[in-house]
């Protein structure tokens, strides 16, 4: 290589790494955006999103934050503030009078009931009634002034796995959240703190996490098809598992709750032995340990476990329809509602018997 085209490959060479230096000083220089750029149309809104825009728009506002002053801890959201412990959580208006729907759980064991509307305008308010075989509570606002709307009411009864559900809250006291999904299972069983189950519970995979309990799950019209209340979750968020108690048995329960203050407790007066321990057993049904002294299951002539231990009555058939086990014979209870006589079909021995039994309200303290 002679001299000169040394010196321009060096000249080159230089150029270059001076260039590669420059770059970023020249980007910036030409490039750099310094004021504000102009804004791209998106055009219009898909039209899924604009039925979800517009049915949170409409249901919304009738949605509320529930929180409760006292000593209780419920699986709400909950905050510690001046030494109080406050149970945060969800609820929507239920009806013009202000009476607003929430879970139990939000209100157990409180001393003091506040309402913040999605306006931001705080209520106060008194408890109306409780159902903890239900999870559910209703609560009347004091200040009933220009309330929102009441939130349409829809049907559990013909909901599809697979259809959308949205629902709307407060988790971790963030309000009016919005999360959508979809219904991932019906008629789940979900134990309540009272001891008992709710049937026909409905599984969603839209997020529900601390703070949502007592607020509505949705459908794509915004009628309310379920209320939230509990998600499975080892961290206690969501894991993509959560149920609502369905629809049609919040419409039984909370105008009970509104006339009442409870709500009856169908039963006719057996303690009956553990699931598993029958299971173990190999029985199929509802084994009565022992009746209650006057109860109607006594009157009837249902028996129990004997003092020397032999197998008392075996319930496997209520109102003609098989009880596994004893959820199944609550729901039947339900069914007929307090006041009227079921028919049980009951093994007993190596034969079987039909009986008569009255139900009444076993919740009522005497």
């Amino acid at each position: 290589m002679n001299e000169r085209s040394f010196r321009f490959a060096t000249l080159l060479l230089v150029l270059l790494v001076a260039g590669l230096l420059a770059q970023p000083y020249l980007d910036r220089l030409l490039f750099a955006a310094t004021s504000p750029r102009p804004v791209t149309a998106r055009g219009d809104l898909a039209e899924s999103e604009r039925a979800t825009v517009s049915m949170f728009e409409r249901v919304s506002p009738s949605v509320v934050q529930v929180v409760g002053a006292g000593s209780g801890a419920g699986g709400a959201s909950d905050i510690e503030s001046d030494g109080v412990r406050e149970q945060s959580g969800s609820g929507f208006i239920w009806d013009g009078a202000g009476h607003v729907v929430t879970n139990n759980h939000v209100v157990s064991g409180t001393q003091e009931v506040a309402v913040r509307l999605a306006s931001g305008q705080v209520i106060g308010a008194s408890i109306v009634g409780t159902a903890p075989n239900y999870d559910l509570a209703v609560v009347r606002l004091r200040n009933t002034w220009q309330l929102p709307a009441p939130i349409a009411i829809g049907s559990s009864a013909d909901l599809k796995v697979g259809q959308a559900a949205f629902a709307i809250g407060n988790p971790f006291g963030l309000d009016q959240s919005l999360t959508t999904g979809v219904i991932s299972a019906l008629k789940r069983r979900m134990p309540t703190s009272a001891g008992r189950e709710i049937g026909n519970v409905v599984q969603t995979d839209a997020a529900v996490n601390p703070g949502n309990s007592g607020g509505p799950l949705l459908d794509s019209a915004g009628r309310l098809i379920g209320v939230t209340t509990a998600i499975i979750s080892p961290s206690g968020s969501n894991a993509g598992i959560g149920f609502a108690i369905p629809v049609d048995t919040v419409n039984r329960v909370v105008p009970e709750l509104i006339s009442n203050g409870r709500v009856p407790t169908p039963g006719i007066g057996i303690v009956a032995a553990n699931e598993a321990a029958a299971t173990r057993l190999g029985i199929e049904g509802v084994v009565v340990v022992r009746t209650q002294p006057g109860s109607p299951a006594a009157q009837a002539g249902l028996r129990g476990i004997g003092q020397s231990g032999e197998l008392g009555d075996v319930i496997v058939s209520a109102g003609g329809q098989p009880t596994r086990r004893l959820s199944d014979l609550t729901d039947q209870l339900e069914a007929v509602g307090v006041g009227r006589e079921i028919e049980l079909a009951v093994k007993r021995n190596d034969g079987s018997v039909t009986l008569r039994v009255r139900v009444e309200d076993i919740g009522r303290s005497s």
